[in-house]
């Protein structure tokens, strides 16, 4: 993936030296509305061009305000307070510290396999230890719990320890895990019962990745906070945000002398709120929640009829366009042999090989799950064209079909792994 780019539009790349690229993987969920859309490059022009006040802090934030009316109107219930971040890991760095002022607990109760973000309190909150290794103590208090068990949350919650449960309501580094459709109402009203806040970060499933605004919205969700990123502003400008109720933000900002307990220098800067209004503009009017729906079922039909012939296909599944193919071991001995020398190389590498081949082979972009190696994603652009997809499944095919035949793909495979071990 060496190569430099010189110009993104849709879900489209090119490269300095003039090839085309797929974009499968959008900036890990960035570019929901596609790369550079015009209309909110034209809004953050526009922004510049005013040269109006853009971090002042001392004044009256008129974007930020009306940015935190329109996320608060798209998801709805209890979630009438917005506060800005730059990014969704100090997104859940603040919900940290809200659900504790709130509740008066000290303990963060999360799901195993999870990805909250890479600053200190949010890799708290998650179990493996590949993120975790070489920085020391974290967050004390944090405990996780598997991903769909309700007898284990219960278990954990009954103690009244835990200020709140943080979870993602697609597991999307854990290998896109959707929940039972129970699940989660089912943790919501075990956080009711025992005092917890119920926390989402939907950082990569918001912004109608799952064709609904948020994925809590497929569930019939009310939670006490949801976090937000990524997309929200286009992919042009860093911008995170909490949506909260009413309640636990005058927990923290209870008076005057409370208002500066918390806060964020980039947070509720001009640029990122008019590119965050411009996003919703573009999301909303051209229907891309419709869209996604939409072309996540043709993908996954089409992902499932291509890959049904192949033994190493485990499952296809996702939800809206975050999407996952699922690989494991093949049953013969002829490709099991060199599938095991890969995992004694390191248990990432048949999946970075299918990535490689894709990339070099087909120009398309995507990526292994972070803390599930054997699951490729397919999460494009929102606004991927039936002919894009098609041109994705067919690359696909076409390398698992060579990874089914011994010979190249395990050679090539085996060197590059020979190398990786040395290096």
């Amino acid at each position: 993936m060496n190569v430099s780019y010189e110009r993104c539009a849709g879900a489209e790349l090119f490269t300095a030296g003039g090839r085309r690229m797929l974009d499968f993987l959008s900036g890990y969920c960035v570019y929901n509305a596609g790369h550079n859309h015009p209309a909110i490059i034209a809004a953050v022009k526009e922004e510049l061009d005013r040269s109006g006040p853009t971090m002042l802090q001392s004044h009256v934030p008129h974007l930020a305000a009306e940015l935190a009316q329109r996320l608060a109107q798209l998801a709805g219930g209890r979630l009438s307070r917005v506060f800005f971040t730059s990014s969704g890991s100090e997104g859940v760095e603040t919900a940290i510290k809200f659900a504790r002022a709130h509740t008066r607990r000290d303990g963060m109760l999360y799901a195993n396999h999870a990805f909250h973000g890479l600053t200190c309190g949010a890799l708290s909150l998650m179990s493996d230890e590949y993120w975790r290794e070489g920085f020391g103590e974290l967050l004390p208090g944090t405990q996780g719990v598997p991903f769909g068990d309700l007898d284990a949350l219960k278990t954990v919650l009954a103690t009244k320890r835990f200020a709140a449960f943080v979870v993602e309501p697609v597991q999307a580094e854990a290998g896109i895990q959707v929940p039972d459709a129970e699940y989660l109402r089912q943790a919501q009203e075990l956080c009711r019962r025992y005092g917890s806040l119920f926390v989402l970060d939907e950082v990569q499933t918001g912004m109608f990745r799952t064709g609904r605004f948020l994925a809590a919205h497929h569930f019939g969700l009310d939670p006490d906070m949801v976090v937000v990123a990524k997309a929200l502003s286009g992919g042009l400008v860093p911008v995170g945000a909490v949506l909260m109720s009413e309640a636990v933000s005058d927990s923290v900002f209870k008076s005057l002398k409370r208002a500066f307990v918390h806060a964020s220098t980039f947070g509720e800067n001009s640029l990122a709120m008019r590119a965050g209004l411009a996003t919703l503009d573009v999301l909303e009017h051209q229907r891309l929640g419709e869209r996604a729906t939409r072309m996540g079922e043709i993908l996954r039909k089409q992902l499932r009829d291509a890959l049904a012939p192949f033994e190493m296909i485990e499952e296809v599944r996702g939800l809206g366009l975050l999407n996952g193919i699922s690989f494991g071991a093949p049953r013969q001995v002829r490709l099991r042999v060199p599938w095991e020398a890969f995992r004694h190389v390191h248990p990432a590498m048949f999946g970075q090989v299918i990535v490689m081949r894709l990339f070099r082979d087909f120009g398309i972009l995507t990526q292994i799950c972070g803390n599930s190696f054997g699951v490729l994603k397919a999460a494009p652009p929102l606004l991927v064209s039936e002919e894009q997809i098609a041109e994705f499944v067919a690359a696909v095919r076409q390398v698992v079909e060579i990874a089914h035949r011994p010979g190249e793909f395990w050679s090539e495979a085996l060197g590059m792994a020979r190398r990786a071990a040395i290096g």
